[in-house]
């Protein structure tokens, strides 16, 4: 019963804090890493992120993959630490380490206890990561394997093959085509010094934002900020990404793929982050496919016709406009009639827009699940890495409910109409026998 009750509680706070949005500190460190911080004490927990812009498509010439694998051989050696010894330091003291990267940045995660003494020695394994990896021969040729081997894996996979092509030939030279883990010509030939450049050029203060949620007062999170993120050196500023060039025209790929069904990816570039008509696209896009079964997509495809288990259609912004997509599996004896009918209910919706009903039924979802988006430290840490690296502004979180519920159906009805053209769209589809 007392379990029951603390754990109400704590999730009344977290729902309070949710609905007046948390209060995000900001500051600058000499080497130019930007900080932001949320205070929170409903658990014993801190969560760190730091964000770099070192993700793949920041990968130079024809070495694809780099990024990745730079972001893989972090915890593999560093300082005076193997990889066992960095495992096990972790460990001894209950904190989880994690580190990725995807197109636009790399992430280096830690989650700890609070107590000063397991903290402070979890991050001092950290800033030893993050500031001095060694990227050991030995563990880069494993670390290797298990990318050539998940390539590998990709060529067999219809999904993957689909996702892989729809980028490639919606980007075409943009940065944004290539896959961030590279390909198997590329991964090959990646050199330990290749990764030590990778990591000199782009893990520094001038290209790094930081964020840190928990337990903490912020004279805490000050020096915590210091004592990792502080140690990098300065570097410099990168440029920004170029505009990927939309499709002048629709376009077809089909790839045979001995499989009972068929992957379909249908889409555009669409938008960046930060771009005016966010929200618009946004809501309008929960109505049309990214609602689940109540969306458009899902009734006429799936509930009407029978045609897919799931249909979904997103908008994925990035630092460039990322694209917008439709996707659905389907039996390949469908799969004709199903395109058809999808290209139909996309055309229908750009050119009407939604009904006043759904528009209410699709605010009332957003709005009312935005507190459970907020329920935990990593959470939080999750919009802030987006906030931060996207330069979106600090208000960001205490205004999204307000911003939802003022979105039009005219709003939803402009935007598609201007930022979505179905005549113009890449059509991919993996299946059908050979």
């Amino acid at each position: 019963m007392v379990a029951r009750v603390l754990l109400a509680a704590v999730l009344a706070a977290w729902a309070a804090l949710a609905q007046a949005g948390p209060k995000i500190q900001h500051w600058t460190l000499d080497n130019g890493a930007r900080v932001y911080f949320v205070e929170t004490h409903e658990l014993p927990l801190v969560q760190v992120r730091a964000i770099f812009d070192a993700g793949s498509a920041r990968d130079s010439g024809n070495q694809y993959g780099v990024a990745a694998l730079t972001s893989m051989m972090l915890n593999e050696g560093a300082g005076k630490l193997n990889a066992d010894a960095i495992a096990a330091g972790f460990e001894n003291v209950g904190a989880e380490f994690g580190a990725a990267a995807d197109r636009d940045w790399a992430t280096v995660d830690l989650r700890s206890l609070s107590d000063r003494k397991l903290l402070d020695a979890a991050l001092d394994i950290y800033a030893t990561l993050l500031t001095r990896p060694t990227f050991p021969a030995q563990n880069l040729e494993r670390e290797r394997a298990g990318v050539m081997v998940s390539l590998q894996r990709d060529e067999q996979s219809p999904g993957a093959i689909n996702e892989k092509t729809f980028m490639r030939e919606l980007y075409g030279e943009h940065p944004y085509a290539r896959h961030p883990l590279g390909d198997m010509a590329s991964v090959k030939h990646i050199t330990r010094d290749e990764l030590a450049s990778f990591h000199k050029r782009h893990y520094v203060g001038a290209n790094t934002w930081f964020v840190i949620v928990g337990d903490l007062t912020g004279r805490e999170a000050r020096r915590i900020a210091q004592a990792t993120v502080g140690q990098l050196s300065k570097g410099e500023v990168l440029g920004a990404l170029p505009a990927p060039k939309p499709l002048e025209a629709a376009k077809v790929r089909a790839i045979p793929f001995p499989a009972t069904q068929s992957h379909i990816r249908l889409g555009a570039v669409g938008m960046a982050r930060g771009d005016p008509d966010y929200f618009p696209l946004y809501v309008g896009n929960y109505i049309l496919g990214g609602g689940g079964l109540v969306s458009r997509l899902s009734e006429a495809v799936r509930e009407r016709n029978g045609y897919a288990y799931s249909v979904y259609s997103y908008f994925w912004p990035m630092q460039a406009p990322g694209p917008f997509l439709v996707g659905l599996q389907t039996k390949n004896e469908s799969r004709t009639p199903a395109l058809k009918l999808v290209r139909s209910v996309v055309e229908r919706f750009v050119a009407e827009g939604p009904t006043a009903e759904e528009l209410e039924a699709a605010k009332k979802h957003l709005t009312g699940g935005f507190a459970l988006k907020l329920d935990s430290n990593r959470k939080i840490a999750d919009y802030l890495a987006v906030i931060a690296f996207y330069g979106l502004p600090l208000t960001y979180l205490d205004e999204f409910i307000g911003r939802i519920e003022a979105v039009t159906g005219e709003q939803i009805r402009d935007a598609f109409r201007r930022r979505v053209h179905p005549d113009k769209m890449l059509t991919v589809v993996v299946g059908g026998g050979r």
